[in-house]
């Protein structure tokens, strides 16, 4: 008995070492990837003119809001200063108990109309539209009975004007240029369905006129931390996948889709937490199975500022909803595992998100029990499994601090001593301490998760540090 409990743990223990290895090749790849991408763009960007300045693509901005009296009139204050000549914004109230609608009505000196609305995505109905033109901008803004996030973004979509439309969060702000950075993959290439910008954390900046005036580390250590994270996982991932037509997510802080490609599919899918990532992997999943020329792009330079949880309690919560969408998505799609028709996307980038997002959690908890038992039975080189474990998180660490300075260096952002200085400290509290408990919440998400599939994923906001 003793003999097979013994094979067990050295088969457990050495999947466990080949995954964690496998996952720092994956990370290190993407990291050096992502760098020399955004180096060579930048070097570009030197040597030839700016063609895109006179190319305007007719966007819709679409902001679902659920209780966002404290952000959305600053939310949409910062969209007026876009550097972008034809947009308008759209704005779902979906049936806010707090006061997002008057707040809108009252600053935009917004009137009531009457406008019918082309339901082609199902969505709940409207009760009440309302309208202002705010320096040539169009601003609509819809209340509606409660459907949840999907169902405001479906309505956004219906009684939107323009053929691209722009998802963003009530809590989000845009940089000067963000629509024409988000815009260019289509001016470049006429087959991108869809295009997702970078988020990086707005807590700890100040935007003046659409540009950063300053940006210090937020003083709140768990905010902190996720600006080392956010900066790691979009220059982790998203430019590598990107090199393939491999992303599937984007997130729905900031993305652009081709509304006819949307309207084909039929929307986003109010049945899932994950509404963001479903509609992406559908859009892959239709366009590969009819045979349509297509692209999903990454623009890193269409940045928008959103702020994060900052408290532990609203991260988890926010963890574990973002788990169970990754569950929802990955499991209505396994029919697109490995099939030879849907290329590296169908390999590489479902089975990363399978294997190192989605299941990660129950392996590294299993590589845990095993390695405690195996040092029970002492099945276990000590100063070996130490130096592994030291070097793999010395991996990490560099790895995220290379993301992070490679990110404001390319981005002319000054960074002080001090704020380096609590960089690399939080790198480390970060690999020790946040990583493990958020490994906890995503274990155990999935518990009782389709009693919460229509619940807005709420936490608490703070005014925007805009001039």
């Amino acid at each position: 008995m003793q003999h097979i409990i013994e094979t067990l743990l050295l088969i457990v223990n050495t999947f466990f070492v080949i995954y964690l290895v496998g996952y720092s090749t994956f990370l290190i790849l993407s990291v050096v990837t992502g760098a020399m991408n955004l180096y060579q763009k930048r070097q570009n960007e030197r040597m030839k003119s700016e063609i895109f300045q006179d190319l305007y693509i007719p966007v819709s901005i679409i902001i679902p809001a659920y209780n966002e009296e404290t952000t959305i009139v600053d939310t949409v204050r910062s969209l007026l200063i876009q550097d972008y000549s034809v947009f308008e914004i759209v704005v779902v109230n979906d049936g806010s108990k707090d006061k997002t609608a008057e707040c809108m009505i009252d600053f935009f000196k917004m009137r009531k109309v009457e406008r019918p609305v082309r339901r082609v995505i199902k969505c709940k109905a409207e009760e009440a539209i309302y309208e202002a033109t705010i320096q040539g901008v169009a601003i609509t803004l819809v209340c509606k009975e409660n459907g949840g996030k999907a169902d405001s973004l479906n309505m956004g979509i219906n009684i939107s004007r323009y053929p691209y439309f722009i998802c963003m969060d009530a809590d989000s702000m845009l940089q000067k240029n963000s629509l024409q950075e988000i815009v260019k993959p289509v001016v470049e290439k006429e087959n991108v369905v869809a295009c997702g910008g970078h988020v990086a954390v707005s807590n700890g900046i100040i935007l003046e006129d659409g540009e950063v005036r300053d940006f210090s580390m937020p003083k709140k250590l768990i905010v902190a931390m996720q600006v080392l994270e956010y900066e790691c996982s979009f220059l982790a991932s998203r430019i590598f996948l990107n090199q393939f037509n491999g992303n599937l997510i984007i997130s729905g802080a900031f993305g652009l889709f081709k509304k006819e490609t949307v309207f084909l599919v039929g929307g986003y899918d109010t049945s899932t937490m994950g509404e963001d990532m479903e509609l992406v992997v559908k859009l892959h999943a239709f366009c590969k199975a009819n045979h349509l020329d297509y692209s999903i792009e990454y623009a890193p330079d269409a940045i928008c500022w959103s702020q994060v949880p900052s408290s532990l309690r609203d991260l988890c919560k926010q963890r574990s909803r973002w788990h169970i969408g990754l569950f929802q998505s990955l499991k209505k799609y396994t029919h697109i595992v490995a099939k030879q028709e849907y290329g590296l996307m169908g390999t590489i980038s479902f089975l990363y998100f399978w294997i190192y997002e989605l299941l990660s959690p129950y392996i590294e908890f299993l590589g845990i029990i095993a390695i405690i038992f195996s040092f029970s039975l002492n099945l276990i080189n000590i100063p070996y499994m130490i130096s592994f474990f030291v070097i793999y998180a010395l991996f990490g660490y560099i790895l995220t601090l290379t993301s992070f300075y490679s990110r404001h260096y390319l981005q002319k952002m000054h960074i002080s001593i001090a704020d380096g200085f609590k960089a690399n400290v939080l790198c480390i509290l970060e690999l020790v301490g946040l990583r493990f408990i958020l490994m906890f919440v995503r274990l155990i998400s999935l518990i009782g998760y389709k009693k919460k599939r229509h619940i807005w994923g709420t936490m608490s906001r703070e005014r925007h540090h805009l001039n």
